[in-house]
């Protein structure tokens, strides 16, 4: 028997409505997505979670950030258990140590519980992939801006906490430019301890030093310590000393435009988080199969090794798009 065109229309929509749909109807406000980090009140990790917290809402789940207002590993390490515990659909996490973080991000994935890291990375572990900065080009970025400023001759210090892979990622782009410049010469990495009061206090001490042991350059490679060792050079005014900052929170970038910052690197962790909670969820909804395997070795893996979220580096000629607030994004 002829259909009518009427029945042709309505067998039509029936079949393509759940292509339209599919994408609503298959979530839930009981899949639960974690993401776990450390120092979480920093600006730079409420960007990521308001990134995590767009995705959940234009996805209709649930989320939730946990980690420490103080860089304490092991801390953080007990968050990622309670939320393994809580069985959720997948949970992104910013590794502060591999050798703490990587034995539990492996039983996660026994559990068959999906977790990619962003920001900072735990290559040895079986996470599924990374979502963030290549640390080591935006080094290097910094690492010419620097040589640039100093005309390939001086002496400077590091301010960061060793072990940490993406900080130690920045530092090998560091010294990567610098072994081009042998009249460049790093006098120390201070190990800050995630304590930026710390940086400033060290810095004044520097400020002291003159002739030879002078120090022509003060390098941040994370974002709290930038603005505290800029408050200190506001207050001493270290006479041709330069200042290189990490991310963009509103007070780096006041002192980039003040000219106390002489350049910062910008990161997205936005993006990082807002395309993390979407990729877990295309995991839960999807699940690999097996979900522990050296896909990163696989020529014909489903998903990457990982994913570069790009950096940029900001100084007076541009700091005012990065002050001006971005559009909301749907």
């Amino acid at each position: 028997m002829k259909m009518s065109e009427k029945q042709v229309l309505l067998v039509t929509l029936a079949l393509a409505l759940p292509m339209f749909l599919g994408g609503c109807e298959r979530h839930s406000k009981s899949e639960q997505y974690f993401l776990i980090a450390t120092n979480i009140g920093l600006p730079y990790w409420q960007s990521a979670h308001e990134g995590f917290t767009r995705a959940a809402a234009l996805y209709g789940v649930t989320e939730d950030m946990r980690g420490p207002d103080a860089f304490t590993p092991a801390v953080e390490v007990d968050e990622f258990r309670a939320a393994v515990a809580r069985k959720p659909a997948g949970i992104l996490v910013s590794v502060s140590d591999p050798s703490l973080m990587g034995p539990e991000i492996n039983k996660a994935i026994a559990a068959g519980i999906p977790v990619i890291t962003m920001d900072s990375d735990a290559p040895d572990s079986q996470r599924l992939y990374f979502i963030g900065t290549n640390n080591l080009e935006a080094g290097r970025l910094g690492g010419q801006r620097v040589a640039a400023e100093l005309n390939g001759k001086g002496n400077v210090v590091f301010f960061t906490m060793p072990g940490q892979p993406n900080l130690e990622e920045r530092l090998k782009g560091y010294k990567d430019v610098f072994s081009n410049y042998p009249g460049i010469k790093i006098v120390e990495v201070f190990d800050m301890k995630g304590q930026s009061t710390a940086a400033m206090d060290k810095a004044q001490e520097y400020f002291a030093r003159t002739g030879p042991a002078k120090i022509n350059a003060y390098i941040s490679l994370e974002s709290s310590s930038g603005k505290d060792v800029g408050e200190a050079f506001k207050r001493s005014k270290p006479e041709g000393a330069i200042l290189m900052g990490m991310d963009v929170d509103q007070a780096t970038l006041e002192l980039v435009k003040d000219g106390t910052i002489q350049a910062t690197i910008s990161q997205k962790p936005f993006t990082m988080a807002f395309l993390g909670l979407k990729a877990l969820d295309d995991l839960h909804h999807y699940p690999l199969k097996p979900l522990a395997r050296d896909y990163g070795s696989d020529a014909s893996s489903p998903i990457p090794a990982f994913v570069d979220t790009g950096v940029s580096l900001v100084d007076k000629s541009n700091v005012d798009k990065f002050l001006t607030p971005p559009a909301k994004t749907p």
